[in-house]
């Protein structure tokens, strides 16, 4: 049931990717469908299935409605990277309530903190990859924080209030989110393990 789900989100997310209009053309990662469906069906395999079925119907709903989800997150994300042009169009995205962006804001740091100890425990993995921080955003480069804030943006207060639970119970487990979703996406890369996959990075 739950590869069905993921199956289902990625599809619904890569039709709405592919069509997010860029202001300098199609970009290179919009014509590498196989690189978008490891990259998130990774992450997706860290959620729990209740989180799976919430996020489906935000994509679901938001299809019948005309929105595109990614074109709110890049949307989002410009008001780090590029806050005067986001002016211009702010009043178009979705108001979110101050309660839902307290939730964002607790998911994204547990996810700092579970990137931290990643990035740490396997520096080569994202040694090119965003910087982590918001404050490091630029024009050209927008940070994981900023990135994953942005994205959860665009959920629904369900889906928010679900992913919420979900991380804290990973928290108390001590289930890093952060290095499920690296062993993934390496394990899908054909890396037998996180510390392969980091030796073979640190010697290109």
């Amino acid at each position: 049931m739950t590869q069905e789900l993921i199956a289902q989100i990625v599809a619904q997310e890569w039709a709405m990717f592919n069509d997010v209009q860029n202001n300098g053309g199609r970009a290179d990662c919009q014509n590498n469908p196989k690189e978008f469906e490891i990259m998130r069906s990774s992450q997706l395999k860290t959620w729990s299935e209740d989180v799976l079925k919430s996020y489906l119907n935000d994509l679901t709903t938001a299809g019948y409605m005309g929105r595109n989800m990614l074109t709110e997150k890049y949307a989002y994300m410009m008001e780090s990277t590029h806050p005067v042009e986001f002016q211009q169009i702010k009043q178009f995205l979705p108001e979110i309530a101050p309660q839902v962006l307290a939730k964002i804001q607790e998911i994204v740091d547990i996810n700092l903190d579970w990137q931290q100890e990643a990035d740490e425990k396997y520096p080569n993995l994202r040694a090119k990859g965003r910087p982590l921080s918001s404050k490091d955003d630029t024009p050209f480069v927008t940070s994981f924080e900023t990135y994953l804030r942005c994205e959860l943006k665009t959920y629904s207060t369900d889906t928010i209030m679900k992913l919420h639970a979900h991380t804290l119970a990973c928290l108390e487990k001590h289930y890093n989110m952060a290095i499920a979703n690296l062993q993934n996406m390496t394990g899908q890369l054909g890396y037998a393990s996180l510390e392969e996959a980091n030796e073979k990075m640190a010697a290109r």
